[in-house]
């Protein structure tokens, strides 16, 4: 699903060149669950924005599907990353005016969807993720993992091929993170989700089928894990 080859990400020129990511090859298969772990400045998170096409990479290519996004023009990678690609930030990235379902249904109606099926879209999806009956609640009426799990219906609301993560756990207690890491695994064993999902604890590996560790923007390992 997911081919990475030779990619290539630099900041600065000369001495002052920073090798965020320098040289790097992997391929990730339809429905697996995969971690990208390392030290902070590893190159984790621009590997991510680089697949979710929200950054560019300096050299080196990566097909999704098939499909070599690293080279389509800037309005089809727009498109594409609207309507195949789900991405859940850190920090939740909710607008607080808004109801968790028009938080969700937001970006169906951006598609061009009608608000009638763009809510029902909405519930559909925070149903999958145990919201459901607060979806007429705004962000500050909701806590920290419940906020996050809005983000990720958000993210599967319109059925996404791959859904990426960065550090989705980062700004939880150890109870709401491990609710939002059992979403994440639901959606992956019962619907089959592809998810790429940046992390920096280890514990967080029991939750997931493999993990690509990175050292000073290289790949230094890529092992399956064990079921537990």
């Amino acid at each position: 699903m997911i081919t990475v080859k030779d990619l290539k990400r630099y900041y600065g020129s000369g001495d002052m060149t920073v090798k965020a990511l320098n040289g790097v090859s992997f391929e990730i298969n339809k429905g697996e669950f995969v971690a990208i772990m390392g030290a902070s400045g590893c190159g984790k998170t621009t590997l991510l924005r680089i697949l979710a096409l929200l950054d560019d990479a300096t050299d080196g290519e990566y097909t999704i599907r098939g499909l070599k996004v690293s080279s389509l023009p800037e309005a089809e990678r727009s498109y594409y990353r609207l309507t195949q690609v789900g991405y859940v930030f850190q920090d939740y990235a909710l607008i607080n005016e808004m109801t968790a379902a028009e938080n969700v249904y937001i970006l169906s109606m951006m598609e061009g969807k009608s608000k009638k099926e763009s809510y029902k879209v909405a519930l559909e999806a925070l149903d999958k993720v145990g919201l459901k009956d607060k979806h007429d609640r705004i962000p500050d009426e909701l806590s920290g993992g419940e906020k996050q799990r809005v983000a990720i219906a958000r993210a599967i609301a319109k059925k996404p091929d791959i859904m990426f993560a960065d550090e989705p756990c980062a700004n939880l207690d150890t109870r709401n993170s491990e609710q939002v890491l059992e979403v994440f695994k639901d959606l992956n064993d019962n619907y089959g989700q592809t998810i790429v999902m940046v992390t920096h604890e280890p514990w967080h590996v029991k939750y997931v089928d493999r993990v690509i560790t990175f050292q000073d923007g290289v790949l230094v390992s890529d092992e399956w894990v064990e079921e537990q």
